[in-house]
This record gives structure tokens, sequence and C-alpha cells, in this order.
């Protein structure tokens, strides 16, 4: 019995020794030696930074059409009709327009009829004043009637003037009467796409008031439109130094979810926009429309490109936001932890904004230490431009295809 209970003591022993050596594995390397982190790989390849926004496709310029006369109306054209220079949109009923005009060229005649007369007298009184000029040295004629010649000529020669500007002011009536009548065709000032069209055939327009707007005309549309995007205040800076170097800019539309658009920085406008104490600018992208894909009014999501490197190592994000507890690290690794390594410190001491932006780029890294135990250690890295998934690596003692700690495992 005495050695029974010796064998039991001696099992109970190993048994507890054993589940403690399994426990203190376990914490580090999980089930069946399985690690329990999350890890991915150090990758090579491209990498892109960017600025996503949304904005608005709108044509480069819309041009609307009035009229300048009113009348019932005659339509032409439908909406996205591709129309020229000068083609005719619309006509005005020309018969009023048409009646003012005969009504000057009438008034036009008869100024002139009046001015041959008028001409005709101004003779007939030039002739009789002279006539009474000779006679009056002869006393033949009174003071009185040669005053009454000489009258008479002067009122027929200023009678020919007056016929002379009623005439010129009739020329300008008849002008004005010619112009409506031809506004009376409505025209499209330049070649491009009917966007919109207010009126129908039999519409009567009126335009003594206000010029009534008939149509818009948005002018090459199939070549290009523009997307007007807000941005936040503070990404206007990294678009403006990209717009410098002509980086591109790419965007979709739901209507075309699967196709991809390119186009560029045209403009930063200055004037700002402010929501809930938000501030925007609008950037105006410039595209190309071919195929009139784009159309006004469409939502488009864009991503400005700011940089592009090509043939990096790249770490994962996920791995830059993992912080281990302090059980799974070296214990050299403790105080990078808590912040209070020397270069945690160096760089909160540091005045210099170029030391100070370094710092900021400077990063910790967690690996798997397999000489020690499986706890993690902590690997100084110095990172640069950053896309949705991964950061690229500019310096640090890692290699393509190492694996880095990115979570921990769920069970």
């Amino acid at each position: 019995m005495k050695r029974f209970f010796f064998w039991m003591i001696v099992i109970g022993i190993v048994v507890g020794a054993g589940a403690t050596g399994y426990s203190r594995i376990r914490g580090c390397k999980g089930d069946a030696g399985v690690s329990p982190y999350r890890t991915m790989p150090v990758r090579s390849g491209e990498i892109r930074s960017v600025v996503n926004s949304s904005g608005t496709v709108q044509p480069v310029r819309s041009v609307q059409v009035g009229s300048f006369v009113s009348g019932p109306l005659k339509v032409y054209v439908d909406f996205n009709d591709k129309v020229k220079k000068d083609q005719v949109l619309a006509e005005v009923d020309p018969l009023i327009p048409t009646a003012q005009r005969d009504q000057a060229k009438a008034s036009l005649a008869c100024a002139n009829a009046n001015l041959l007369q008028a001409q005709a007298k101004l003779e007939q009184a030039k002739r009789d004043w002279k006539r009474a000029e000779s006679l009056l040295p002869e006393k033949a004629i009174s003071d009185t009637d040669y005053d009454l010649a000489k009258a008479t000529f002067e009122t027929s020669k200023a009678n020919v003037a007056v016929c002379e500007a009623t005439i010129d002011q009739n020329k300008a009536t008849l002008a004005v009467a010619e112009s409506n009548l031809g506004y009376a065709k409505i025209r499209s000032p330049v070649d491009g796409v009917i966007t919109d069209r207010k009126v129908d055939s039999g519409q009567t327009v009126a335009s003594q008031f206000q010029t009534p707007e008939l149509f818009v005309v948005a002018p090459d549309l199939e070549k290009r439109v523009y997307v007007l995007a807000s941005v936040d205040e503070a990404d206007i800076g990294m678009i403006r130094e990209a717009q410098l170097r002509k980086e591109p800019v790419t965007f979709t539309v739901d209507a075309y979810p699967k196709d991809t658009f390119k186009g560029k920085t045209a403009q930063i406008r200055l004037t700002p926009t402010t929501v809930q104490n938000v501030v925007t600018y609008t950037v105006v992208v410039e595209a190309p429309n071919p195929e009139l894909k784009l159309m006004p009014g469409m939502t488009a999501n864009l991503s400005f490109q700011i940089e592009r490197h090509k043939d990096v190592l790249k770490v994962p994000n996920a791995a830059l936001r993992f912080n281990p507890k302090p059980n799974q690290v070296r214990p050299c690794d403790l105080p990078i932890l808590d912040g209070a390594s020397p270069d945690n410190k160096d760089a909160a001491d540091s005045d210099d904004p170029l030391q100070q932006d370094r710092n900021r780029k400077q990063r910790y890294i967690w690996v798997e230490d397999e000489a020690d135990g499986g706890l993690l250690s902590a690997v100084k890295i110095t990172i640069g431009i950053s896309d949705k998934s991964s950061t690229e690596l500019v310096s640090g003692d890692l290699v393509k295809g190492q694996m880095v700690v990115t979570g921990m495992q769920t069970h």
C-alpha cells in the first residue's frame, strides 16, 4: 500500500511538471505547437499613395440659348441631338417681325420721297432767292420780299436736312426690324449636344422683360468633361504637389462599375466651402469622354494619385497596428511597449521639423523569435508611403518573405 501511494505521488509530480511546461509552451505556441499569432509575409511590388474623394460630372461649359423676340415657336431639335454652330434650333413665328420689317421699309420709302420733294422745293427757293438778290440793288424788289425769299430758301434747306435725318432714322428702324426677323430663327452659338430642352413646338415665348431660356447646349461634351470633386482642406497640399508633378487621377461611376476612367487635375479653386465647420475646396478634374459614357450629373468616386513607387518592399498595415502584451515580448523589448525607449525620448525632445518627420516615420514591427521560446522581438523600421493594405518599407532589418505579426489567432 505504501509503494502504491509512493508511485501515485511520483506520477502526480511528473504530471504537474508536464502541465506547467505545456502551459508555458502553449502560451507561446498555442495548441499542438501552432503559433498563436497571425502573420503575413513582407512582399515586394508597387505601392501608390492616394487621396480619395467624390464629385459630380459636369460639362466643361454649358451655353444657355434664349429667344430675343416673342411669338409661337417651332422646335426642330430634341434632347441629346448633336448640333453645329449656327444650326437652327427653333423658329419664332415670323409673321409679326416680317410685318415690322415691311412697315420699316415703307417708312423708309416715304422718307426718301419726302427728301426728293424737299430737294425740289429747295431748288425753287434757291432760284427765287437768287432772283431777289439780283433785283435788290435796282430796287426792283422790296426788302420784305427779299427777306421772305431768303427765309424760304433757308427753310427749304432745313427741310432737306430733316428729311435726310428721317431717312437715317428709318434705315436704323429697318435694320432693327430685319435683325428681329433674323432673331426669329434661334441658332446654336456653338457646336455641341442639346443637354436640356425647355420648350415644345406650339409654345409661345414672351421676351419683353427677360430673355427666356429655351435650350442648353454643352460644347465638346464628347471630347472632355469636368469632374468637380470636394476635397478636405487637409489633403489640398498633397493634391497641389501631385498636380505639379502631373500625377494621374482615376475615378469610377456607378453606371459603369467595371470601368476605370482617367483624368488630370486641371484646377484647384480658391473659394472654400464650409459645412458644419468642415472646410473643403473644389478640385476640377478634366477627363476625356469619347464614348459619351460620362453624363452630366453622375457621381464619381475619385482617387488622386499622390505618389507611386515601384519595386519596393511592403509590410502589411495590420502589422503596424499590432500591439502585443508584455508577457508576449522579450524582456529587452518591454521599454518599447511603454514608450520609454531612447528613440522615443529623442523623438519627443526634438524641435527640428525634419527630424520630427523622420521620427514619425520610424515604427516597430513584431516578429517571432524562435530562439527565445517564441517570444516576440521588435524590429525598428522606417516607413514611406502607404495604401489601403500595405506600407512602403524604406529601411529596417526585414527581408522579402519574412513573416511579421499582424494579430492574434482566433479559436
